[in-house]
């Protein structure tokens, strides 16, 4: 009897007092145990609990359910750390971004973000494993725990940061719709693709791009489709369209395959926005704070002239906003639960956001993208440190 009046009571209490946050700061900071003496205290009727006993039981019941369900759930960075590595999530064959040789040796900006998150836990990149994902498996993947980041050169949009259980974190690279055209055409700009003839995959996001980008501005265009990209490839190829459309990253990939590759171009306007970047599972603020400011640091590195290379001299610098960044003026890892020297240790073992587009997607790679919005916000792009202070 007395068991039901208990479990009635502590609903009660639960539902309108206790699950108010003012309340439930008072109960933890109070403790259980200081609700059991006053308890003891309390008179007892022969036929059972009183009102007053009753509802102290169930507020001390309520704070200790309240306090195992907080110790029971680790964080992600406290398993990470006690595994010894990370799990990263990556696209099995996306030249660029994840590829991973016969030897089994990943590369590619995605795979060097993660190395660049490992660095800054662990002090050494290369403590993360790599799995190769597809586009079915990958967000069940990072739901159930099986990788602790997603970088399969996802994109970020509404439905997916809200519906799939999974947050995105920020951008590391502005892909969208272009186009690869002949330099031979003498077009410089998609201003001027009026009457062209346009290869895109049919019922495609650039279809429908397309189709906005032109009529809006009343430009005329042929759309020449195939449910195959590589037959599509080839029609472009053999003259069969003026330009061929998809993604940047994919048009780049593709020309770095072609026999004349350098008699290709890139045309400087993207027609529709696929911003791509890590994606976490949600419910986590402090991994989620960790793998943002890990972005951060490799773009304000690339912002304070910090590279792999220099920096060791740059930790002379008197700039107070270097200093912070190293870790020799203030110790910005213990908000994050990382070591002093956490940025760091991922810029001199990776480098900072130019070196590592450099060497994976641009000049230094066969892909060979211009920065464009991927540059620093100070040279016409998109990338924007907040201020590491």
């Amino acid at each position: 009897m007395w068991r039901c009046c208990l479990q009635s009571v502590e609903c009660g209490f639960r539902k309108s007092f206790v699950d108010q946050s003012p309340m439930r700061d008072w109960l933890q900071s109070y403790g259980a145990c200081e609700i059991l003496k006053v308890m003891v205290k309390m008179r007892v009727h022969k036929h059972g609990l009183t009102r007053a006993f009753a509802s102290l039981a169930a507020l001390a019941i309520t704070l200790v359910a309240m306090t195992h369900t907080t110790q029971a759930a680790p964080s992600i960075l406290d398993a990470i750390k006690e595994r010894g590595y990370l799990n990263c999530g990556v696209a099995e064959n996306a030249p660029g971004f994840s590829v991973v040789s016969s030897s089994g040796q990943w590369s590619g900006l995605d795979v060097e973000f993660c190395r660049a998150l490992a660095a800054a836990i662990f002090g050494k990149k290369d403590a993360v494993k790599f799995r190769g994902l597809t586009t079915g498996d990958r967000f069940k993947a990072l739901e159930d725990g099986e990788v602790d980041v997603l970088m399969r050169a996802t994109a970020w949009t509404l439905s997916r940061d809200t519906e799939l259980g999974v947050r995105f974190v920020d951008v590391m690279f502005y892909d969208g719709g272009g186009f690869l055209v002949p330099k031979t055409h003498s077009i410089a700009s998609v201003l001027e693709l009026s009457g062209a003839s346009i290869c895109v995959l049919p019922g495609s996001s650039g279809e429908r791009a397309i189709t906005d980008f032109f009529d809006t501005r009343k430009m005329r265009y042929q759309l020449v489709i195939s449910e195959q990209w590589d037959q599509l490839v080839k029609i472009y190829i053999n003259g069969g369209c003026t330009v061929l459309m998809g993604d940047i990253s994919l048009l780049a990939q593709e020309r770095s395959r072609f026999a004349l590759s350098a008699d290709h171009m890139l045309l400087p306007e993207l027609i529709s926005k696929e911003p791509l970047g890590p994606a976490i599972k949600s419910g986590d603020d402090t991994w989620f704070s960790v793998v943002r400011w890990t972005t951060m640091a490799l773009i304000a590195a690339e912002e304070f002239g910090i590279t792999s290379e220099n920096i060791d001299t740059m930790q002379a610098s008197p700039l107070l906003d270097v200093r912070r960044l190293l870790g020799l003026e203030a110790d910005l890892g213990a908000p994050l639960g990382l070591a002093r020297d956490w940025a760091y240790q991922a810029v001199k073992q990776v480098g900072n956001y130019a070196e590592i587009f450099g060497r994976t997607v641009g000049e230094g790679s066969p892909l060979k993208l211009e920065r464009g919005l991927n540059n620093l916000w100070i040279k016409g792009g998109l990338m924007y440190a907040m201020p590491l202070r």
